[in-house]
């Protein structure tokens, strides 16, 4: 089986489009991609319901949106046969765990995607101040691995997503030991996302990187497949490459989600 468990409702000029007509394009698209079903995974930060937790001017923003129609467009696709599950990329906020749960209990989530785009007021992936260019490449690095083992035992989350994006411009210390956070995530039973998306990055790589993605196989870390999908024709985007990395590390399955319950089935 094969599985994109990370994209956001958009139509097909790439505009924010929470309705169940947006939905089947992606469904379409994924048929034609060889994905057997695929997640939807709208950013957190663009709902008002959440406004509570956002304090960096990107997410406050964007923070405009009534959750109630996105939520309802992909469960009405999915009540209509759709190959489609409701989940939620979710930016991981420290301290603020127990009110991030609360916010989205009341929602039918099949699965949530914890990211790190900032670290404090800092971003990892394109804003300013970015963390790399305030404390170095050795800290930043540091900083962010610590955050996502925090993530990963907040309990917060079904899978992490891009898990190594700090990678993004192509910076990185000369070495790096990925086991003290792929032991955390192990620890905490969440699966990490092989996302084609940093193909299409300044690093030009899959995420995660080949030497986190084998420790994780070593610590039984189930996976997920992702495209971060923007649009329909970018659905199983360079699946190929993702499929090929996760054989080499040793795996043979894929984590598929419902109602926050995570199975295993075979690799497709």
């Amino acid at each position: 089986m094969i599985v994109d468990y990370h994209m956001h409702l958009r139509n097909g000029r790439s505009e924010i489009a929470h309705d169940t007509s947006a939905v089947e394009p992606f469904v379409e698209a994924a048929r034609e991609a060889g994905v057997d079903e695929i997640g939807f995974t709208e950013h957190v930060y663009y709902f008002r319901q959440t406004r509570s937790l956002w304090t960096v001017p990107y997410h406050t923003e964007r923070c405009t949106l009534d959750i109630e129609p996105y939520v309802e467009a992909v469960v009405l696709a999915r009540a209509r046969g759709l190959p489609v599950k409701l989940g939620l990329e979710v930016d991981y906020v420290p301290g603020r765990e127990e009110e991030t749960r609360e916010l989205l209990a009341p929602y039918p989530w099949d699965y949530l995607l914890g990211s790190l785009h900032f670290i404090g007021e800092l971003g990892v992936d394109g804003e300013e101040p970015r963390l790399l260019d305030v404390v170095g490449v050795e800290e930043g690095w540091f900083s962010y691995f610590e955050a996502l083992g925090a993530a990963a035992r907040s309990g917060l989350f079904d899978s992490l997503s891009h898990p190594d994006l700090v990678k993004i411009f192509g910076v990185r210390p000369p070495s790096f030991d990925y086991g003290p956070v792929v032991d955390a995530i192990a620890g905490s039973g969440v699966a990490v996302e092989v996302s084609t998306a940093g193909l299409h990055k300044p690093v030009r790589e899959l995420y995660p990187h080949p030497q986190f993605l084998a420790a994780g196989r070593e610590r039984n870390v189930p996976v997920t497949l992702a495209s971060d999908a923007h649009s329909p024709d970018l659905v199983g985007r360079d699946f190929d490459l993702a499929v090929e990395l996760l054989r080499s590390a040793g795996y043979e399955t894929v984590t598929v989600f419902e109602q926050r319950e995570g199975r295993q089935v075979p690799l497709g």
